[in-house]
């Protein structure tokens, strides 16, 4: 088994409605997003995944949260912007691409971050 993982950023302003407490403010984070897929088998040349593949399907996914406020754009003008659910979002965007996710981690300060694996791991 192989794990294949890429980093991306994105840099997004947000709101915890209902969080009684300072994050209920407007604020903004340099987010930090850490892919895993896993893979059984190598390819014919030796690679488990392409890193190029990953990054360019992540960074795709993580455009629309560059440099606004995230509370404004869907799904979280519904559903808080916590990093649980952008984590989440961003996990289910990908397995709709194709990718056999593993995890996401989303970092939202050097020291704070929230690790997703979806439930059809366990």
């Amino acid at each position: 088994m192989y794990e294949v993982s890429v980093r991306e950023h994105f840099d997004a302003a947000h709101f915890l409605r209902g969080y009684r407490g300072k994050c209920e403010n407007l604020h903004g984070h340099r987010y930090e997003v850490i892919v895993t897929v896993r893979v059984q088998d190598l390819d014919d040349i030796g690679l488990a995944y392409d890193f190029t593949v990953i990054k360019g399907h992540l960074r795709e996914v993580l455009a629309p949260f560059d440099h606004v406020c995230l509370n404004d754009i869907s799904p979280f003008d519904k559903i808080n912007p916590s990093s649980e659910n952008i984590a989440a979002t961003i996990c289910e965007e990908l397995q709709r691409r194709g990718l056999s996710v593993f995890s996401v981690q989303v970092y939202e300060s050097p020291d704070s971050s929230v690790t997703y694996v979806p439930g059809n791991l366990f």
